[in-house]
Parts: structure tokens; C-alpha cells; sequence
């Protein structure tokens, strides 16, 4: 598939002054003063694990943010989705309404909003993590931002999930023939669903609190995701074969409730987008430096781990040639145009 690269520089430019507001936070500038940053407590909700990628960009957050605004704004973290259950499409479904007031989700979470969210993840239209960076610190995020104010949600940065592999209890993956009739996990939403079935897989849309119980006790064979979820998980324990295949980039979303953010101070709503946009640089280096380290890990483990190279995915490219103009044709121009695709 053909991408036009976007003029990267110029509209990140014009994007970081949007996200940041005019003249940033200078630093510790009235730290602990609470005429510029009044005291407040903020609950900031994430369905990953303790030492889950999107946790630890939330506890980095709070940190930065505390920090600098001398104690005074106090944001709580809440992994695993307590406050709403365990339901992820819940906690998502809170921020919008104002029950919660920060949270980072998935795009393929965040769909349930607005599919459109979901154009990132269509199957191969990142080759690595810079073209990713590039597209959505420019166009694509200003996408995302148009998006989610319709929800009354303001866009306050993104990080990685990562590219998204295969773990399976069966077989290795090297070819098309090799997904055939495997009962794979997927968080939801027709790109996935789709994309799988195209490949001739049974993919079984379930919620991720069920999926290590659902792999022993055999109901499904095995889950795609990137490195970070596939280790925090502990799926390296319980999923014999891992192919590396990268099929479609995943990233978080930061969003803050609009009517809660629109209430603050000017300098507070400038520190919170400087440090959300910090944090996830944070997040971004962390999710790419680790990756090797935890392919390594999982060997350890026991885990064969498969490394398919560029002309190993053109089989399966070809499958799903069809489906990726379906979905550039779903999300329509606006969103392909956001994403370089054509």
C-alpha cells in the first residue's frame, strides 16, 4: 500500500503549539502556588496491569506533575480497571461522562466512541515505530483530537501499545496455513475480528481478565499483542510459540475529561498537556527499548519465538489486501488523510 509522507515538521509544529497552549508552563514557575496551580485530587484510570506499560506512563504523570506543581495538583492512579470493574469499554464510557477525570485506553478500546478511532491499527500501514511517531505526532494526532472533543474528551498525547504479535499454545506461525482454525483473542471491533477471520483464525472477542484462565483451561488457543501486555500478562508462562510479524501498530490514547479540564486554571492546563506529552516520550522510549530485551526473556522461558522477515509477510498481505481498502473506505478520506494512506 502507497503512503504520502505528511510534512512531519511543519504540523507537528502546529500540533505541539495546539496540545500545549501558548508559552508552556516554565517549569517550576509558581510552583506551589495555588492561585496558579490550585489544590486538587485527580483519578487517572488504566487497564493494564502494575507494571503494564500504560501503569507505569500513569504513575510517570503523576510524578511529573506532582513535581512541578509543588504537591498541589495530586493525581491517583487506578490499574486494572477498578474503578469500573474490570470493564475496559466502562472506564472509558466514565471519562467521557465525567465519573473519572483522566484515563489512557487503547484506540482499539476507545472505538467503542468513535470507530473512526481505530484507523491506526488497520493491519500494516506502519512499517516501524518512527513512522508512527511521525504520523501521529502531526496529522494523525490532530485527527484523534478533532475526534475525541466531539465526546467531550481533549487529546492529551500518545504512546505506544506496540506492534502486535501472535502467542499460541499449538504451532509456530511462519505461514498463512499456520493461523487457520486457531481460536485467538481479540480485544474487539471489526478491524481485528476481520482481519483474523480473513486469515481463516476463529477469533474469539473477549475481555482481557479472562484470557490467561481462558488459555489454560484451553477455550482459546492463544492472544496477539505487543511484547509489553504479552510480559505483564505473564503469557510467556502458558503460550509455547510467539511469531514476530508486527501486523498492526496499537497505541494509547492520554484523553482528560473536557468539562474538567475546561474548568482549570490556564497554567494548569498547560502543565497537564506538557507533562502528558512528556510522559508519553517516556512511554514511547520504554515500550522500544524493551522489546528486545523481552524476546530474550521469553527464549529464556521456553517460548519459541519466530522472527518472520519482510518477504515471509507477503502471503499474508496479500490475504488482507481487500480488507485494508474496506477499511480506508469505513473511516473515510478524512482519516485516510490523516494517516497517509490511499
Amino acid at each position: 500500500m502507497k503512503r504520502k509522507l505528511v510534512a512531519i515538521a511543519a504540523s507537528a509544529l502546529i500540533l505541539m503549539s495546539a496540545l500545549t497552549g501558548c508559552g508552556g508552563t516554565g517549569g517550576g514557575a509558581g510552583t506551589g502556588d495555588e492561585s496558579i496551580y490550585p489544590k486538587m485530587k485527580l483519578r487517572m484510570t488504566v487497564n493494564g496491569t502494575d507494571i503494564a506499560t500504560d501503569t507505569k506512563v500513569a504513575h510517570r504523570f503523576s510524578e511529573l506533575v506532582g513535581e512541578a506543581s509543588g504537591g498541589n495538583i495530586e493525581i491517583k492512579v487506578f490499574s486494572n480497571d477498578q474503578l469500573s470493574g474490570g470493564n475496559a469499554t466502562k472506564a472509558v464510557e466514565m471519562v467521557a461522562q465525567g465519573a473519572t477525570e483522566i484515563s489512557a485506553y487503547a484506540s482499539s478500546v476507545m472505538g467503542v466512541l468513535d470507530q473512526r478511532l481505530r484507523v491506526g491499527t488497520i493491519p500494516w500501514i506502519f512499517d516501524n515505530y518512527q513512522e508512527a511517531r511521525a504520523t501521529i505526532d502531526s496529522t494523525g494526532g490532530a485527527y484523534y483530537s478533532k475526534l475525541l472533543a466531539e465526546k467531550g474528551l481533549t487529546y492529551m498525547g500518545s504512546f505506544h501499545n506496540g506492534f502486535r504479535q501472535i502467542t499460541n499454545s499449538k504451532r509456530p506461525v511462519r505461514t498463512p496455513e499456520d493461523v487457520k482454525g486457531l481460536k485467538i483473542r481479540v480485544p474487539g471491533g471489526d478491524v481485528y475480528i476481520s482481519f483474523w477471520k480473513a486469515l481463516g483464525a476463529d477469533p474469539v472477542a473477549m475481555s482481557w481478565s479472562e484470557v490467561f484462565t481462558a488459555i489454560q483451561q484451553g477455550t482459546i488457543d492463544g492472544q496477539e499483542n505487543g511484547f509489553s501486555v504479552t510480559n505483564s500478562a505473564n503469557m510467556y508462562e502458558i503460550q509455547d510459540y510467539m511469531t514476530v510479524w508486527n501486523y498492526t501498530y496499537e497505541n494509547y490514547l492520554f484523553i482528560m475529561n473536557s468539562d474538567r479540564f475546561d474548568s482549570m486554571t490556564p497554567e494548569t492546563q498547560s502543565l497537564l498537556r506538557e507533562k502528558a506529552l512528556e510522559a508519553s516520550e517516556w512511554g514511547r522510549d520504554l515500550v522500544e527499548d524493551e522489546e528486545k530485551v523481552l524476546m530474550e526473556k521469553f527464549r529464556e522461558a521456553g517460548m519459541e519465538v519466530t522472527e518472520l522477515a519482510s518477504e515471509e509477510l507477503v502471503p499474508f498481505k496479500e490475504l488482507i489486501k481487500d480488507l485494508q481498502v474496506r477499511f480506508i473506505e469505513t473511516y473515510g478520506t478524512e482519516a485516510a488523510e490523516a494517516f497517509g494512506l490511499q
